[in-house]
């Protein structure tokens, strides 16, 4: 959902281009964009950001640790003056694949410090965990009920994690602060609900906001998609878009998609969007009791409102999760029931 030019159309104002052309743009004095490939993903492209301090870099983001992003990061750092040496510190939003894994093994060969909220260590606990034996969004996937989706996900699973690129920080972020990155003074505002320890990172001076996934401003960022599970994710998610749009009016500078002006703006359409899913959600529920993966099926999807039927098998299982996030927070605003069966939770309207 969106009001504005769809995220594969979308130029950015900072390099009048695609938002994912290679290169290093130039946002502001001293902050550059850089776009790294997501070869598997349909968002393209992950924009790592590069403050510049006389002390060195502070990147906020790393990408995902490939070697094609590898490679463009340090080619378009190099465009600037800089190599991966003059790295200091990574402020990562959060612990998905294509924010984390690089900074974690370019901190760890540099030295750089790793910072990521503290609520994502029961992530990396799980990722770490030598028991771990099947994918852990299984169980996930099964609680909404989609449980011939969590066998061909089981089916095209290759081997377990590679804890090389699972690494812990160095520095747990908790709470609401300020961090000194140079000269500025960039507020780490804690926002749950994408994940669990998300942070976006305010500078107010410069009226930007480093929004990770938490604000992007052509499509609306994924909910469920975490393990361990949350109770209600969806509903932390709506609390911390609030917490956001009570900050200054600050100039989005997203993990995907272009650089846009108004923070405020697209708060209010995301959480505007998820009010009618969640109306859409529990008219679902109407007749019936029935889980996420059987209500996905009601509902239309991406900005075309495609049927649930036309998207892949991982599509499915985010929309299934996503969906389930959805009634789990009407239980929470006690409009709807659940109950834990064998073939996944089931919801229905309060009586």
């Amino acid at each position: 959902m969106s009001t504005s030019v769809p995220t594969a159309y979308a130029v950015s104002p900072d390099s009048g281009e695609h938002w994912s052309k290679e290169g290093a743009w130039r946002v502001t004095e001293g902050i550059h964009r850089i776009p790294l490939p997501l070869p598997l993903d349909g968002l393209k492209a992950i924009n790592v950001y590069v403050i510049e301090t006389d002390d060195g870099l502070t990147l906020i983001d790393g990408g995902w640790a490939i070697t094609e992003a590898r490679e463009l990061l340090e080619r378009c750092l190099r465009d600037v003056g800089y190599g991966f040496g003059d790295i200091k510190r990574f402020l990562v939003t959060h612990v998905h694949r294509d924010h984390f894994t690089l900074a974690t093994v370019l901190g760890h060969e540099y030295g750089a410090d790793v910072a990521l909220g503290l609520g994502e260590k029961p992530a990396l606990d799980l990722l770490n965990d030598p028991d771990l034996d099947q994918n852990p969004f299984l169980d996930v996937l099964r609680t909404a009920g989609a449980r011939e989706l969590a066998e061909l996900w089981a089916a095209g699973d290759g081997e377990g994690p590679d804890t090389s690129i699972w690494r812990y920080p160095d520095t747990w972020l908790e709470g609401d602060h300020e961090i000194a990155v140079g000269a500025r003074t960039i507020d780490a505002v804690h926002t749950p609900g994408h994940t669990p320890g998300h942070y976006v990172y305010a500078d107010r001076a410069a009226g930007l906001l480093f929004a990770g996934d938490h604000v992007l401003p052509t499509i609306t960022p994924s909910i469920g998609f975490t393990v361990p599970p949350t109770p209600d994710p969806l509903g932390d998610f709506m609390a911390s878009l609030t917490k956001v749009r009570s900050l200054p009016d600050l100039r989005i500078l997203p993990a995907h998609g272009p650089v846009a002006p108004s923070s405020h703006e697209r708060v209010d359409e995301l959480l505007a969007f998820h009010e009618q899913r969640l109306d859409l959600s529990l008219a679902a529920i109407a007749d019936a009791p029935a889980t996420g993966f059987t209500v996905a099926h009601q509902l239309g999807w991406t900005r075309h409102e495609r049927a649930y039927d036309e998207l892949d098998e991982f599509s499915q299982g985010m929309a299934a999760m996503e969906t389930k996030a959805h009634l789990e927070l009407l239980v929470a605003q006690g409009r709807a029931t659940r109950e834990d069966t064998v073939d996944g939770v089931l919801f229905a309207i309060r009586s």
